[in-house]
């Protein structure tokens, strides 16, 4: 965005004579250019910090899994689709890979999806139950919210973070952590590495992986309540 607001500045000084071509042409070739440019620099360091990421995740696998399961379950709503979700997500699924001929340790993974599931549900449940905290756009959008909880896309919550990250990732977060932690207490294992609700049948103990999830998202739900102010309130 920055990049195509940068060419845009740039393109700003042409003739007039070619502004019918600049957001079909000048806007996207200089904002790509910009933007390749600065991801060739930062890419080392980067790779550096996805590799410290991915060490780091690794070395939790000896942790209490009630502890595992709160680490990953935050890490999942930490940055609701950036590289720590995804370092969690592969983190499962790489357990369900390792374990699914021999141990048959599916719990990983059912945190993980546990948490990744909790910010669109949390927030979800916020927009329905708390209407006065919104604006009509956002309620809109909170119902398909629901959807993208019960079928595991945490990205669904990304607009809400965006607009007011102080008073929504930090409740999302423990949310998730609270849900990944029950799920590895109640012994929760998910054969499938994605699906959400629709792989219910395949989780070992369901019911309780409904109950961590729930509880994770009404926590998530209450703390955004406790945090944000009723927009009439605001004004």
């Amino acid at each position: 965005g920055g990049a195509v607001l940068a060419a845009g500045k740039a393109c700003s000084y042409l003739p007039e004579s070619v502004d019918s071509m600049k957001p079909m042409l000048f806007y996207p070739l200089f904002g790509i250019l910009i933007a390749g440019v600065v991801m060739a620099i930062c890419r080392p360091w980067i790779k550096a910090l996805d590799l410290l990421i991915n060490s780091t995740i690794v070395s939790l696998d000896g942790l209490p899994g009630i502890l595992l399961g709160a680490v990953l379950g935050g890490m999942m709503s930490a940055d609701m689709g950036g590289p720590l979700n995804k370092t969690a997500y592969a983190f499962g699924v790489a357990e369900v890979t390792a374990f699914s001929a021999a141990a048959g340790q599916y719990q990983v993974m059912a945190a993980v999806m546990a948490g990744g599931m909790v910010p669109p549900l949390g927030i979800a449940l916020c927009t329905t139950l708390f209407p006065s905290y919104f604006t009509e756009e956002e309620r809109k959008k909170g119902k398909s919210n629901y959807m993208m909880g019960l079928t595991f896309n945490t990205e669904g919550a990304i607009p809400f973070a965006a607009s007011d990250p102080l008073r929504i990732i930090p409740p999302c977060i423990v949310g998730s952590a609270i849900a990944g932690a029950l799920s590895m207490m109640f012994g929760c294992g998910s054969r499938a590495p994605h699906g959400g609700i629709f792989v219910i049948g395949i989780i070992d103990n369901p019911l309780m992986f409904l109950i961590a999830l729930v509880v994770g998202a009404v926590v998530a739900m209450a703390g955004i309540v406790l945090l944000k102010k009723p927009l009439k309130a605001e004004q």
